[in-house]
């Protein structure tokens, strides 16, 4: 059973960074579209980004370019790289691929941005 591992959350305080990486157990064939998601308490998940396997990016209205979507096609791995935080922007983020067959979840990492 694949499945998508999230790392790189935690408390970081309001303008600082960090960068998250979502990393699959086994090999997933054809992993078309990556994702980020997040979910903030009492909210809808949303989209935060998204990256195609050419490279083509899509963000959403919120990150406003402070936050960079980038995969490694070999290790079947995305990342996304997150500045200029902002309370607002705590939440468990999630990932997503979206394969040939099926999509994958991960299970979530959560990041707190609070002084």
């Amino acid at each position: 059973q694949v499945q998508l591992v999230e790392s790189g959350g935690g408390l970081v305080q309001p303008g600082g960074s960090l960068r998250l990486a979502c990393a699959a157990s086994g090999t997933i064939i054809s992993v078309r579209v990556m994702d980020w998601y997040r979910q903030a308490p009492g909210k809808q998940r949303e989209l935060a980004a998204s990256i195609t396997d050419d490279g083509s990016t899509n963000y959403g209205d919120f990150v406003e370019g402070r936050f960079t979507i980038s995969r490694d096609n070999a290790k079947n791995t995305v990342y996304l790289q997150m500045n200029s935080l902002k309370p607002d922007d705590t939440a468990v983020y999630y990932c997503r691929y979206r394969a040939l067959l099926r999509d994958y979840w991960g299970q979530g990492t959560q990041v707190t941005v609070s002084s």
